[in-house]
């Protein structure tokens, strides 16, 4: 005999498994990965036919713009962090992708996904995680020197010290993300009330505060999502280089000016 209850629990445990409260901020975010997915697969297939069947001829479009990207940052990491870091150019670019990605999503309408805190953490929490894994790789157990260096007495100020790339990669992305975010709700405030001054009298309501924003918000959404999300994608993107790249060893060249120095 089937057990009406226990089949009635089990609905209501998957209804409420599948009843997620996400904010709209994660709701986004998983689009913009949903977007580079699908990207990187038309990509990945493109190069797969061009490689059997157009192996000399030149690519174009989509493909062209990947093989640009994967060259253009595979060449930056060689030059900011050196031949050590070699494939290191594939998380770089994956993270700038996301992030200017991200920064520009505010042009559809819907919420960034750089005004939740939770986003901004998480890639200040993978370029912290990317500098001590590296410095441990490199050094081994000599990694841990840091905390006691110069002397044992500094090891609290090391320890808080140490927090200091998570919090400034953090704060960085997010509060440019989210002044920028209340400015342009500033902007569309004002713009509506100074349309409804001018247009309500003539206009019915709900339709008179919408005729002077598109005439002055494009301009501004310029700034605020293209190139400011252009510059703090830069800004991230290097600093987590030269953090990250500053924890390998150092060149054979490096030590033998040093050693000729002395």
């Amino acid at each position: 005999m089937i057990n009406v209850y226990a089949s009635d629990s089990f609905n209501e445990r998957a209804s409420k498994l599948l009843d997620w409260d996400l904010a709209p901020e994660v709701i986004t975010s998983l689009m913009c990965v949903i977007i580079i997915i699908i990207l990187t697969i038309i990509i990945g297939c493109q190069a797969t036919y061009h490689r059997k069947h157009h192996p000399y001829k030149k690519t174009k479009g989509l493909l062209y713009l990947g093989e640009f990207g994967v060259t253009y940052f595979d060449n930056m990491v060689e030059d900011m962090m050196g031949p050590k870091f070699k494939g290191f150019g594939g998380y770089i670019m994956i993270i700038a992708v996301y992030l200017f990605l991200a920064f520009i999503f505010g042009l559809t309408g819907l919420p960034s996904p750089m005004t939740n805190l939770a986003v901004p953490l998480t890639f200040g929490l993978s370029t912290f995680v990317m500098i001590h894994a590296t410095s441990f790789k490199f050094k081994g157990w000599r990694y841990f020197k840091r905390y006691i260096d110069p002397n044992p007495v500094f090891l609290p100020i090391n320890l808080i010290s140490m927090w200091s790339p998570l919090i400034s990669l953090t704060c960085r992305l997010f509060g440019n993300a989210i002044s920028g975010w209340v400015l342009m709700s500033i902007v569309y405030y004002a713009l509506e009330s100074l349309s409804d001054m001018i247009f309500g009298g003539v206009l019915a309501a709900g339709l008179s505060s919408i005729w002077i924003a598109p005439f002055i918000a494009p301009a501004l959404h310029c700034y605020f999502d293209l190139f400011a999300g252009f510059i703090q994608t830069t800004v991230f993107i290097f600093y987590s280089q030269i953090m990250i790249g500053r924890e390998g060893p150092e060149d054979a060249e490096e030590k033998l000016s040093l050693e000729g120095g002395h």
